[in-house]
Formats: C-alpha cells, structure tokens, sequence
C-alpha cells in the first residue's frame, strides 16, 4: 500500500513526493524499495502489488524498476485502506482465476520500518501458515515499549490448538487510546500494538469484503472482468467514486469473528512522525539524532535534526539550549517545533492547503 502523503513527515514529506519515496534514514534506499525488497524475499518479484494514486506511478517505477508495469495499481483519489485491498483483492482474482482457494496474501505498508528483517519473515511464515489451516484473518501484533497513544491495540487471549505459542485470538482492537487507557493496556500485559500488516487467503478475505462490506465487495464484483484490460483506468474510476472512504481495520478486522494475531518484535515502527523516527536514529552522547546534517550541538539534548538539500554536501546544522525539538530543514521549508507538539504538524499541513494550495 504506497498511496498516503505522510502529512505528519513535513516538510520532508510533501504530495509530491511522500514520505515513502523518501530515504529518510540515509541508507540509500527509500522507505519503499527497504519494504520491496524484504518481501522479495519470501514473494516472487512477478507476485508483489504496489497500490497507489495514479500521480505516483513514475515514482513507483523509479524506485521499483523491476516491478513489472502492469503490477502497479493506481487509484484515481484517496479512499482508505478498504478499498485499496479490494483492488487488490479483485485483481489478484482475476490472475488466479480457478487458483483462489490456493492463494495467500499478505498486505503491508509501504513506509514502515523493520530492522530484524529474518524475525519478521520467520512470523510472516507463521502467518501464512496458519490461514492455510484455518479460516482466519491474520494480523500481525507488536510487542510494547511504551504507552503510546499514536498506535492502535489489541487485546488477545488464548487460541487453543494454535500450531505455534505466538498465535492468539483477537479480543479487542482499540484505536489511539488516551495515556491513561495505553498505560493501563501495557500494565495488563494482554494488549499489543496494531502493525497493520495482515495476512489471509483470498478465499476468507473475499468472504468477510461480502460479510462486512458488501456494497463495497458489489462494486468490484460487478466490473471483475474489467481487471486486467484497457476498461480498468475508467472502470476503478467509476468504482472508487461510489465507493466508502473506510479503512480495513474499521471495516472488518474490528467486526469480524475470526481474527488470529501474532505476537511479533521485529524491530517495528510505523515511522508516523518525527518523534518515531528519532527512536531509530544514531544518537548522541545526549540524544540528539541526525538524518541528512552534520550536527553542532551545545546545551542541547533529545533533538531530532534532520535535512534534505538539493547539494551533494550534508548541510552543518548548529543547534545550542534546545531540548526534546524537532528540526527538519529541506530546500524550500523550514520547520522548528516540540516534539510533544509534533501532532500538531499534520493539522498545520491542513492550514498551508487551505492558504497556499497544493
């Protein structure tokens, strides 16, 4: 799923070029092509979707070159999670064709980090595994540092039977609990964060699209043999304009009976805002973290400094009785703001649209 903005990542991230067509850790590799290239490693190159805006799909074959063309999915607006699976979903369908009750899928984020990339295949097995024994839907839990109040949770209790120890049975999800509710879920031990990385087979996602979403699962249905030919860019944009904005996690992970999670630590961060992606950065002696600069700090600690300049030089950024700041400074924007503040950059994103435009 690359089709977001990552309004939260400006000025860094902007629309015409979000966040995960960025290298904002400075490996040299964009957030997408780090995402294609741990799932290369478990799904044929010929077998990875990419689902995007349709103004992205130049940027999706200049990071992914070997993604064949047709692969790449774009949709006409924005309309959630939802929709794009069952894009995806309706499009697989039709390539597999007498094959679906054989097909596994697995769904990710384009943008998110993962460091113990071995871990995360060894649960993602696990994942497939399991929907190919059961009719559950899978998610993928993550293992709590900390209250935080920007991610989604989920309680579990026991899954008798389970083929492995880290597979449990969904109780409840939870979306951005207040710190209190988050201090209370870590205390309780029973509540992990939500990845929003899923595995199913086609099959029991396709049955829960008819259970839960049905008018959404009718209007791919009906254009299936759209897929695939010259009728599909005007068939999706025909499709998307009747169809609900609504994510997956509301639209049936949250509804449905028969959700699995397993319990993961694989070095996860959804990389949602500067805050986040200071916890992954090299620190120092006094925590400052820097991406893209060459840093001078003097009474200065628990700053995330980052930069993206047009010159081939890392720009010298001196900083002095700054404490807990966020830094980001790019070619045409300057952004200075406390990180206990840091949410309020989407909502100032919001204000530039409305004053400037795009």
């Amino acid at each position: 799923m690359a089709g977001g903005i990552g309004s939260r990542f400006w000025p860094m991230s902007k629309e015409t070029r979000p966040k995960q067509f960025l290298d904002i850790l400075g490996t040299g590799k964009s957030l997408i092509q780090m995402t294609f290239d741990r799932l290369n490693r478990l799904v044929p190159t010929e077998n990875i979707l990419v689902v995007t805006q349709e103004r992205y799909r130049d940027l999706v074959n200049e990071h992914l070159p070997e993604l064949p063309r047709e692969n790449t999915l774009c949709e006409p607006f924005m309309r959630n999670t939802a929709p794009c699976i069952a894009y995806a979903n309706h499009w697989i369908a039709k390539k597999a064709q007498d094959q679906l009750e054989n097909v596994a899928v697995i769904v990710a984020p384009s943008d998110h980090l993962i460091l113990k990339e071995d871990e995360f295949l060894n649960i993602a097995e696990i994942g497939l595994n399991h929907t190919r024994e059961t009719n559950q839907l899978v998610t993928l839990g993550i293992h709590p540092s900390r209250p935080d109040t920007g991610y989604g949770y989920i309680q579990f209790e026991d899954l008798p039977n389970a083929s492995d120890s880290r597979i449990r049975m969904v109780k409840t999800f939870t979306e951005k609990p207040h710190l209190e509710l988050a201090e209370q879920f870590i205390a309780s031990g029973d509540f992990y964060w939500n990845s929003g990385i899923f595995i199913w087979s086609l099959s029991n996602i396709t049955a829960a699209f008819e259970t839960h979403l049905p008018e959404m699962q009718t209007l791919f249905q009906e254009h299936a043999n759209d897929f695939g030919t010259p009728a599909e860019v005007d068939t999706i944009r025909e499709i998307y304009g009747d169809c609900e904005n609504i994510s997956i996690d509301y639209g049936i992970m949250e509804k449905a009976p028969n959700v699995a999670v397993v319990l993961s630590d694989f070095g996860w961060s959804d990389l949602g805002t500067w805050g986040s992606l200071h916890e992954k950065l090299p620190c120092d002696d006094d925590g400052n973290g820097v991406t893209g600069a060459r840093l001078m700090a003097y009474d200065a600690e628990g700053n995330v400094i980052a930069s993206s300049s047009s010159n081939d030089a890392k720009k010298l950024i001196a900083i002095r009785g700054l404490h807990d700041f966020i830094v980001v400074d790019t070619d045409d924007a300057l952004l200075i703001c406390p990180k206990s503040e840091e949410q309020w950059i989407k909502s100032l994103v919001t204000q530039l649209k409305a004053q400037k435009g795009k």
